[in-house]
């Protein structure tokens, strides 16, 4: 049934508040960043500089946190971001709370952990995301903890008192969003048709994410794979096209993320991978079909705009790498930019179900741009699938005869099957560290 005009343009509002929300600067991966916040909040309230901190994550946190570089350290995993975050974290700064790190503030970090100053544990709490730091100075000590979200903060105490604690996130609140009765469909409607002085802002994820693109293609930062793949084609053994172009660039800034890079990326879904995803493909066949600046804003926001619809279906954190939703997102961007319309949108995202669905999750590390370049030319031969009127079909596998019914079976795989398997994938990690 058609929505009536009242009804759509309640839902584009909260189009609207759903990416403004989910579409940030975030500085390093998100999991080790939550805890690093976690951490400068507390020092905060400590009112003086740590002599220690015990933090406690969920399993999910741990495996994401355990194998990435800590921007502006030269290190992986928890302990230096927690380290970090209190002796030197903007306790403001959100998703970006190691942007004023100083040498002598990592300096101090990495005595603490030579010091054996810092100890990680895993918390047995209800919450898929949950990072909690206790810091302390003699008897003086400050506990705070994140849940749900990368920075929702529920609980600050010190020295047993309740200092703060959240009440349930509300629907009422500015920056919360409900996604109700949304559809593929409303999503390419808004993106496509909505007015461009509402959306312009999301430019801003063009200018971010093909900075540290530019940025990982000097070769310094992960497994270097965008400098490695311009290197092959400049050897021809790569061909200089824009499948190729899609993959270098991408890669080259997931690269630059995961490897420690000191420059914000445009998160979506509190991932940054997941924007460069939904982002550079995008800005890439934006650029081979010269849009102008109105095309290029409408094919990002149908990117993280159905990147965002698609993650909210799943839980925060899976065993699913959910830099394939977001290609998903990319896929639907670069469809109507090559004026394929919704049906080549809706059926290169069922053909990217039909691929790689079920890809795993197994922790942030400089391995993620391997995924990011996978999701990105799968989503880039769906497109092209579906230019062609090609696409896997409904009596396939798990995809449905309609996008958002392949959506709801992918996302239920994510959600219920691959518990077992996320639980697996821990089991493995924490295996190897031992």
């Amino acid at each position: 049934m058609k929505l009536q005009l009242t009804d759509q343009r309640t839902l584009w509002t909260e189009f609207l508040k759903a990416v403004r929300h989910e579409v940030v600067p975030a500085l390093g991966c998100t999991e080790p960043v939550s805890l690093a916040l976690a951490s400068a909040i507390a020092t905060r309230y400590l009112g003086s500089i740590p002599e220690r901190i015990d933090a406690r994550v969920s399993a999910n946190l741990m495996k994401n946190g355990m194998g990435v570089t800590v921007p502006g350290t030269g290190m992986v995993g928890l302990p230096i971001a927690a380290a970090v975050g209190a002796l030197g974290g903007d306790p403001d700064g959100g998703l970006e709370v190691l942007r004023k790190l100083t040498p002598a503030n990592v300096e101090a970090g990495k005595q603490m952990l030579a010091n054996k100053k810092v100890d990680i544990e895993i918390a047995d709490v209800p919450h898929i995301l949950y990072a909690e730091s206790r810091v302390s100075n003699g008897e003086e000590w400050v506990r705070v903890c994140i849940a749900d979200t990368h920075t929702h903060v529920v609980l600050i105490e010190k020295n047993g008192e309740t200092v703060f604690k959240a009440e349930a996130i509300s629907r009422d609140d500015d920056e919360s969003y409900s996604l109700e009765g949304a559809t593929a469909r409303g999503v390419y409607d808004f993106a496509t048709t909505a007015p461009f002085a509402d959306m312009a802002f999301i430019l801003e994820a063009e200018k971010l994410n093909s900075r540290l693109a530019c940025e990982g293609m000097s070769g310094n930062f992960g497994l270097h794979i965008g400098a490695t793949m311009q290197r092959q084609l400049e050897r021809g053994l790569l061909s200089d096209d824009l499948q190729s172009r899609i993959l270098i660039s991408s890669s080259a800034a997931s690269d630059a993320r995961m490897g420690g890079a000191e420059f914000p990326a445009m998160s979506n879904s509190g991932s940054g991978n997941q924007g460069i995803t939904a982002t550079l493909p995008v800005v890439v066949v934006a650029q081979h079909v010269k849009a102008d600046e109105e095309t290029l804003a409408r094919a990002l926001m149908l990117s993280h705009l159905m990147a965002v619809y698609i993650h909210s279906k799943l839980p925060k954190l899976s065993a699913l790498c959910a830099v394939t939703t977001a290609a998903m997102g990319a896929a639907a961007g670069m469809a109507w930019l090559l004026r394929g319309g919704y049906g080549a949108a809706s059926m290169a995202i069922c053909s990217m179900i039909g691929d790689v669905a079920g890809m795993i999750c197994d922790g942030a590390s400089n391995s993620c741009s391997m995924k990011v370049s996978t999701s990105a030319m799968a989503a880039y031969k769906s497109v092209l699938m579906a230019l062609d009127n090609s696409c896997v079909t409904g009596n396939e596998g798990i995809v449905d005869e309609s996008v958002d019914a392949s959506i709801a079976n992918l996302c239920a795989l994510a959600s219920e099957s691959m518990i077992h398997t996320d639980r697996q994938i821990l089991q493995i990690m924490v295996g190897k560290q031992c």
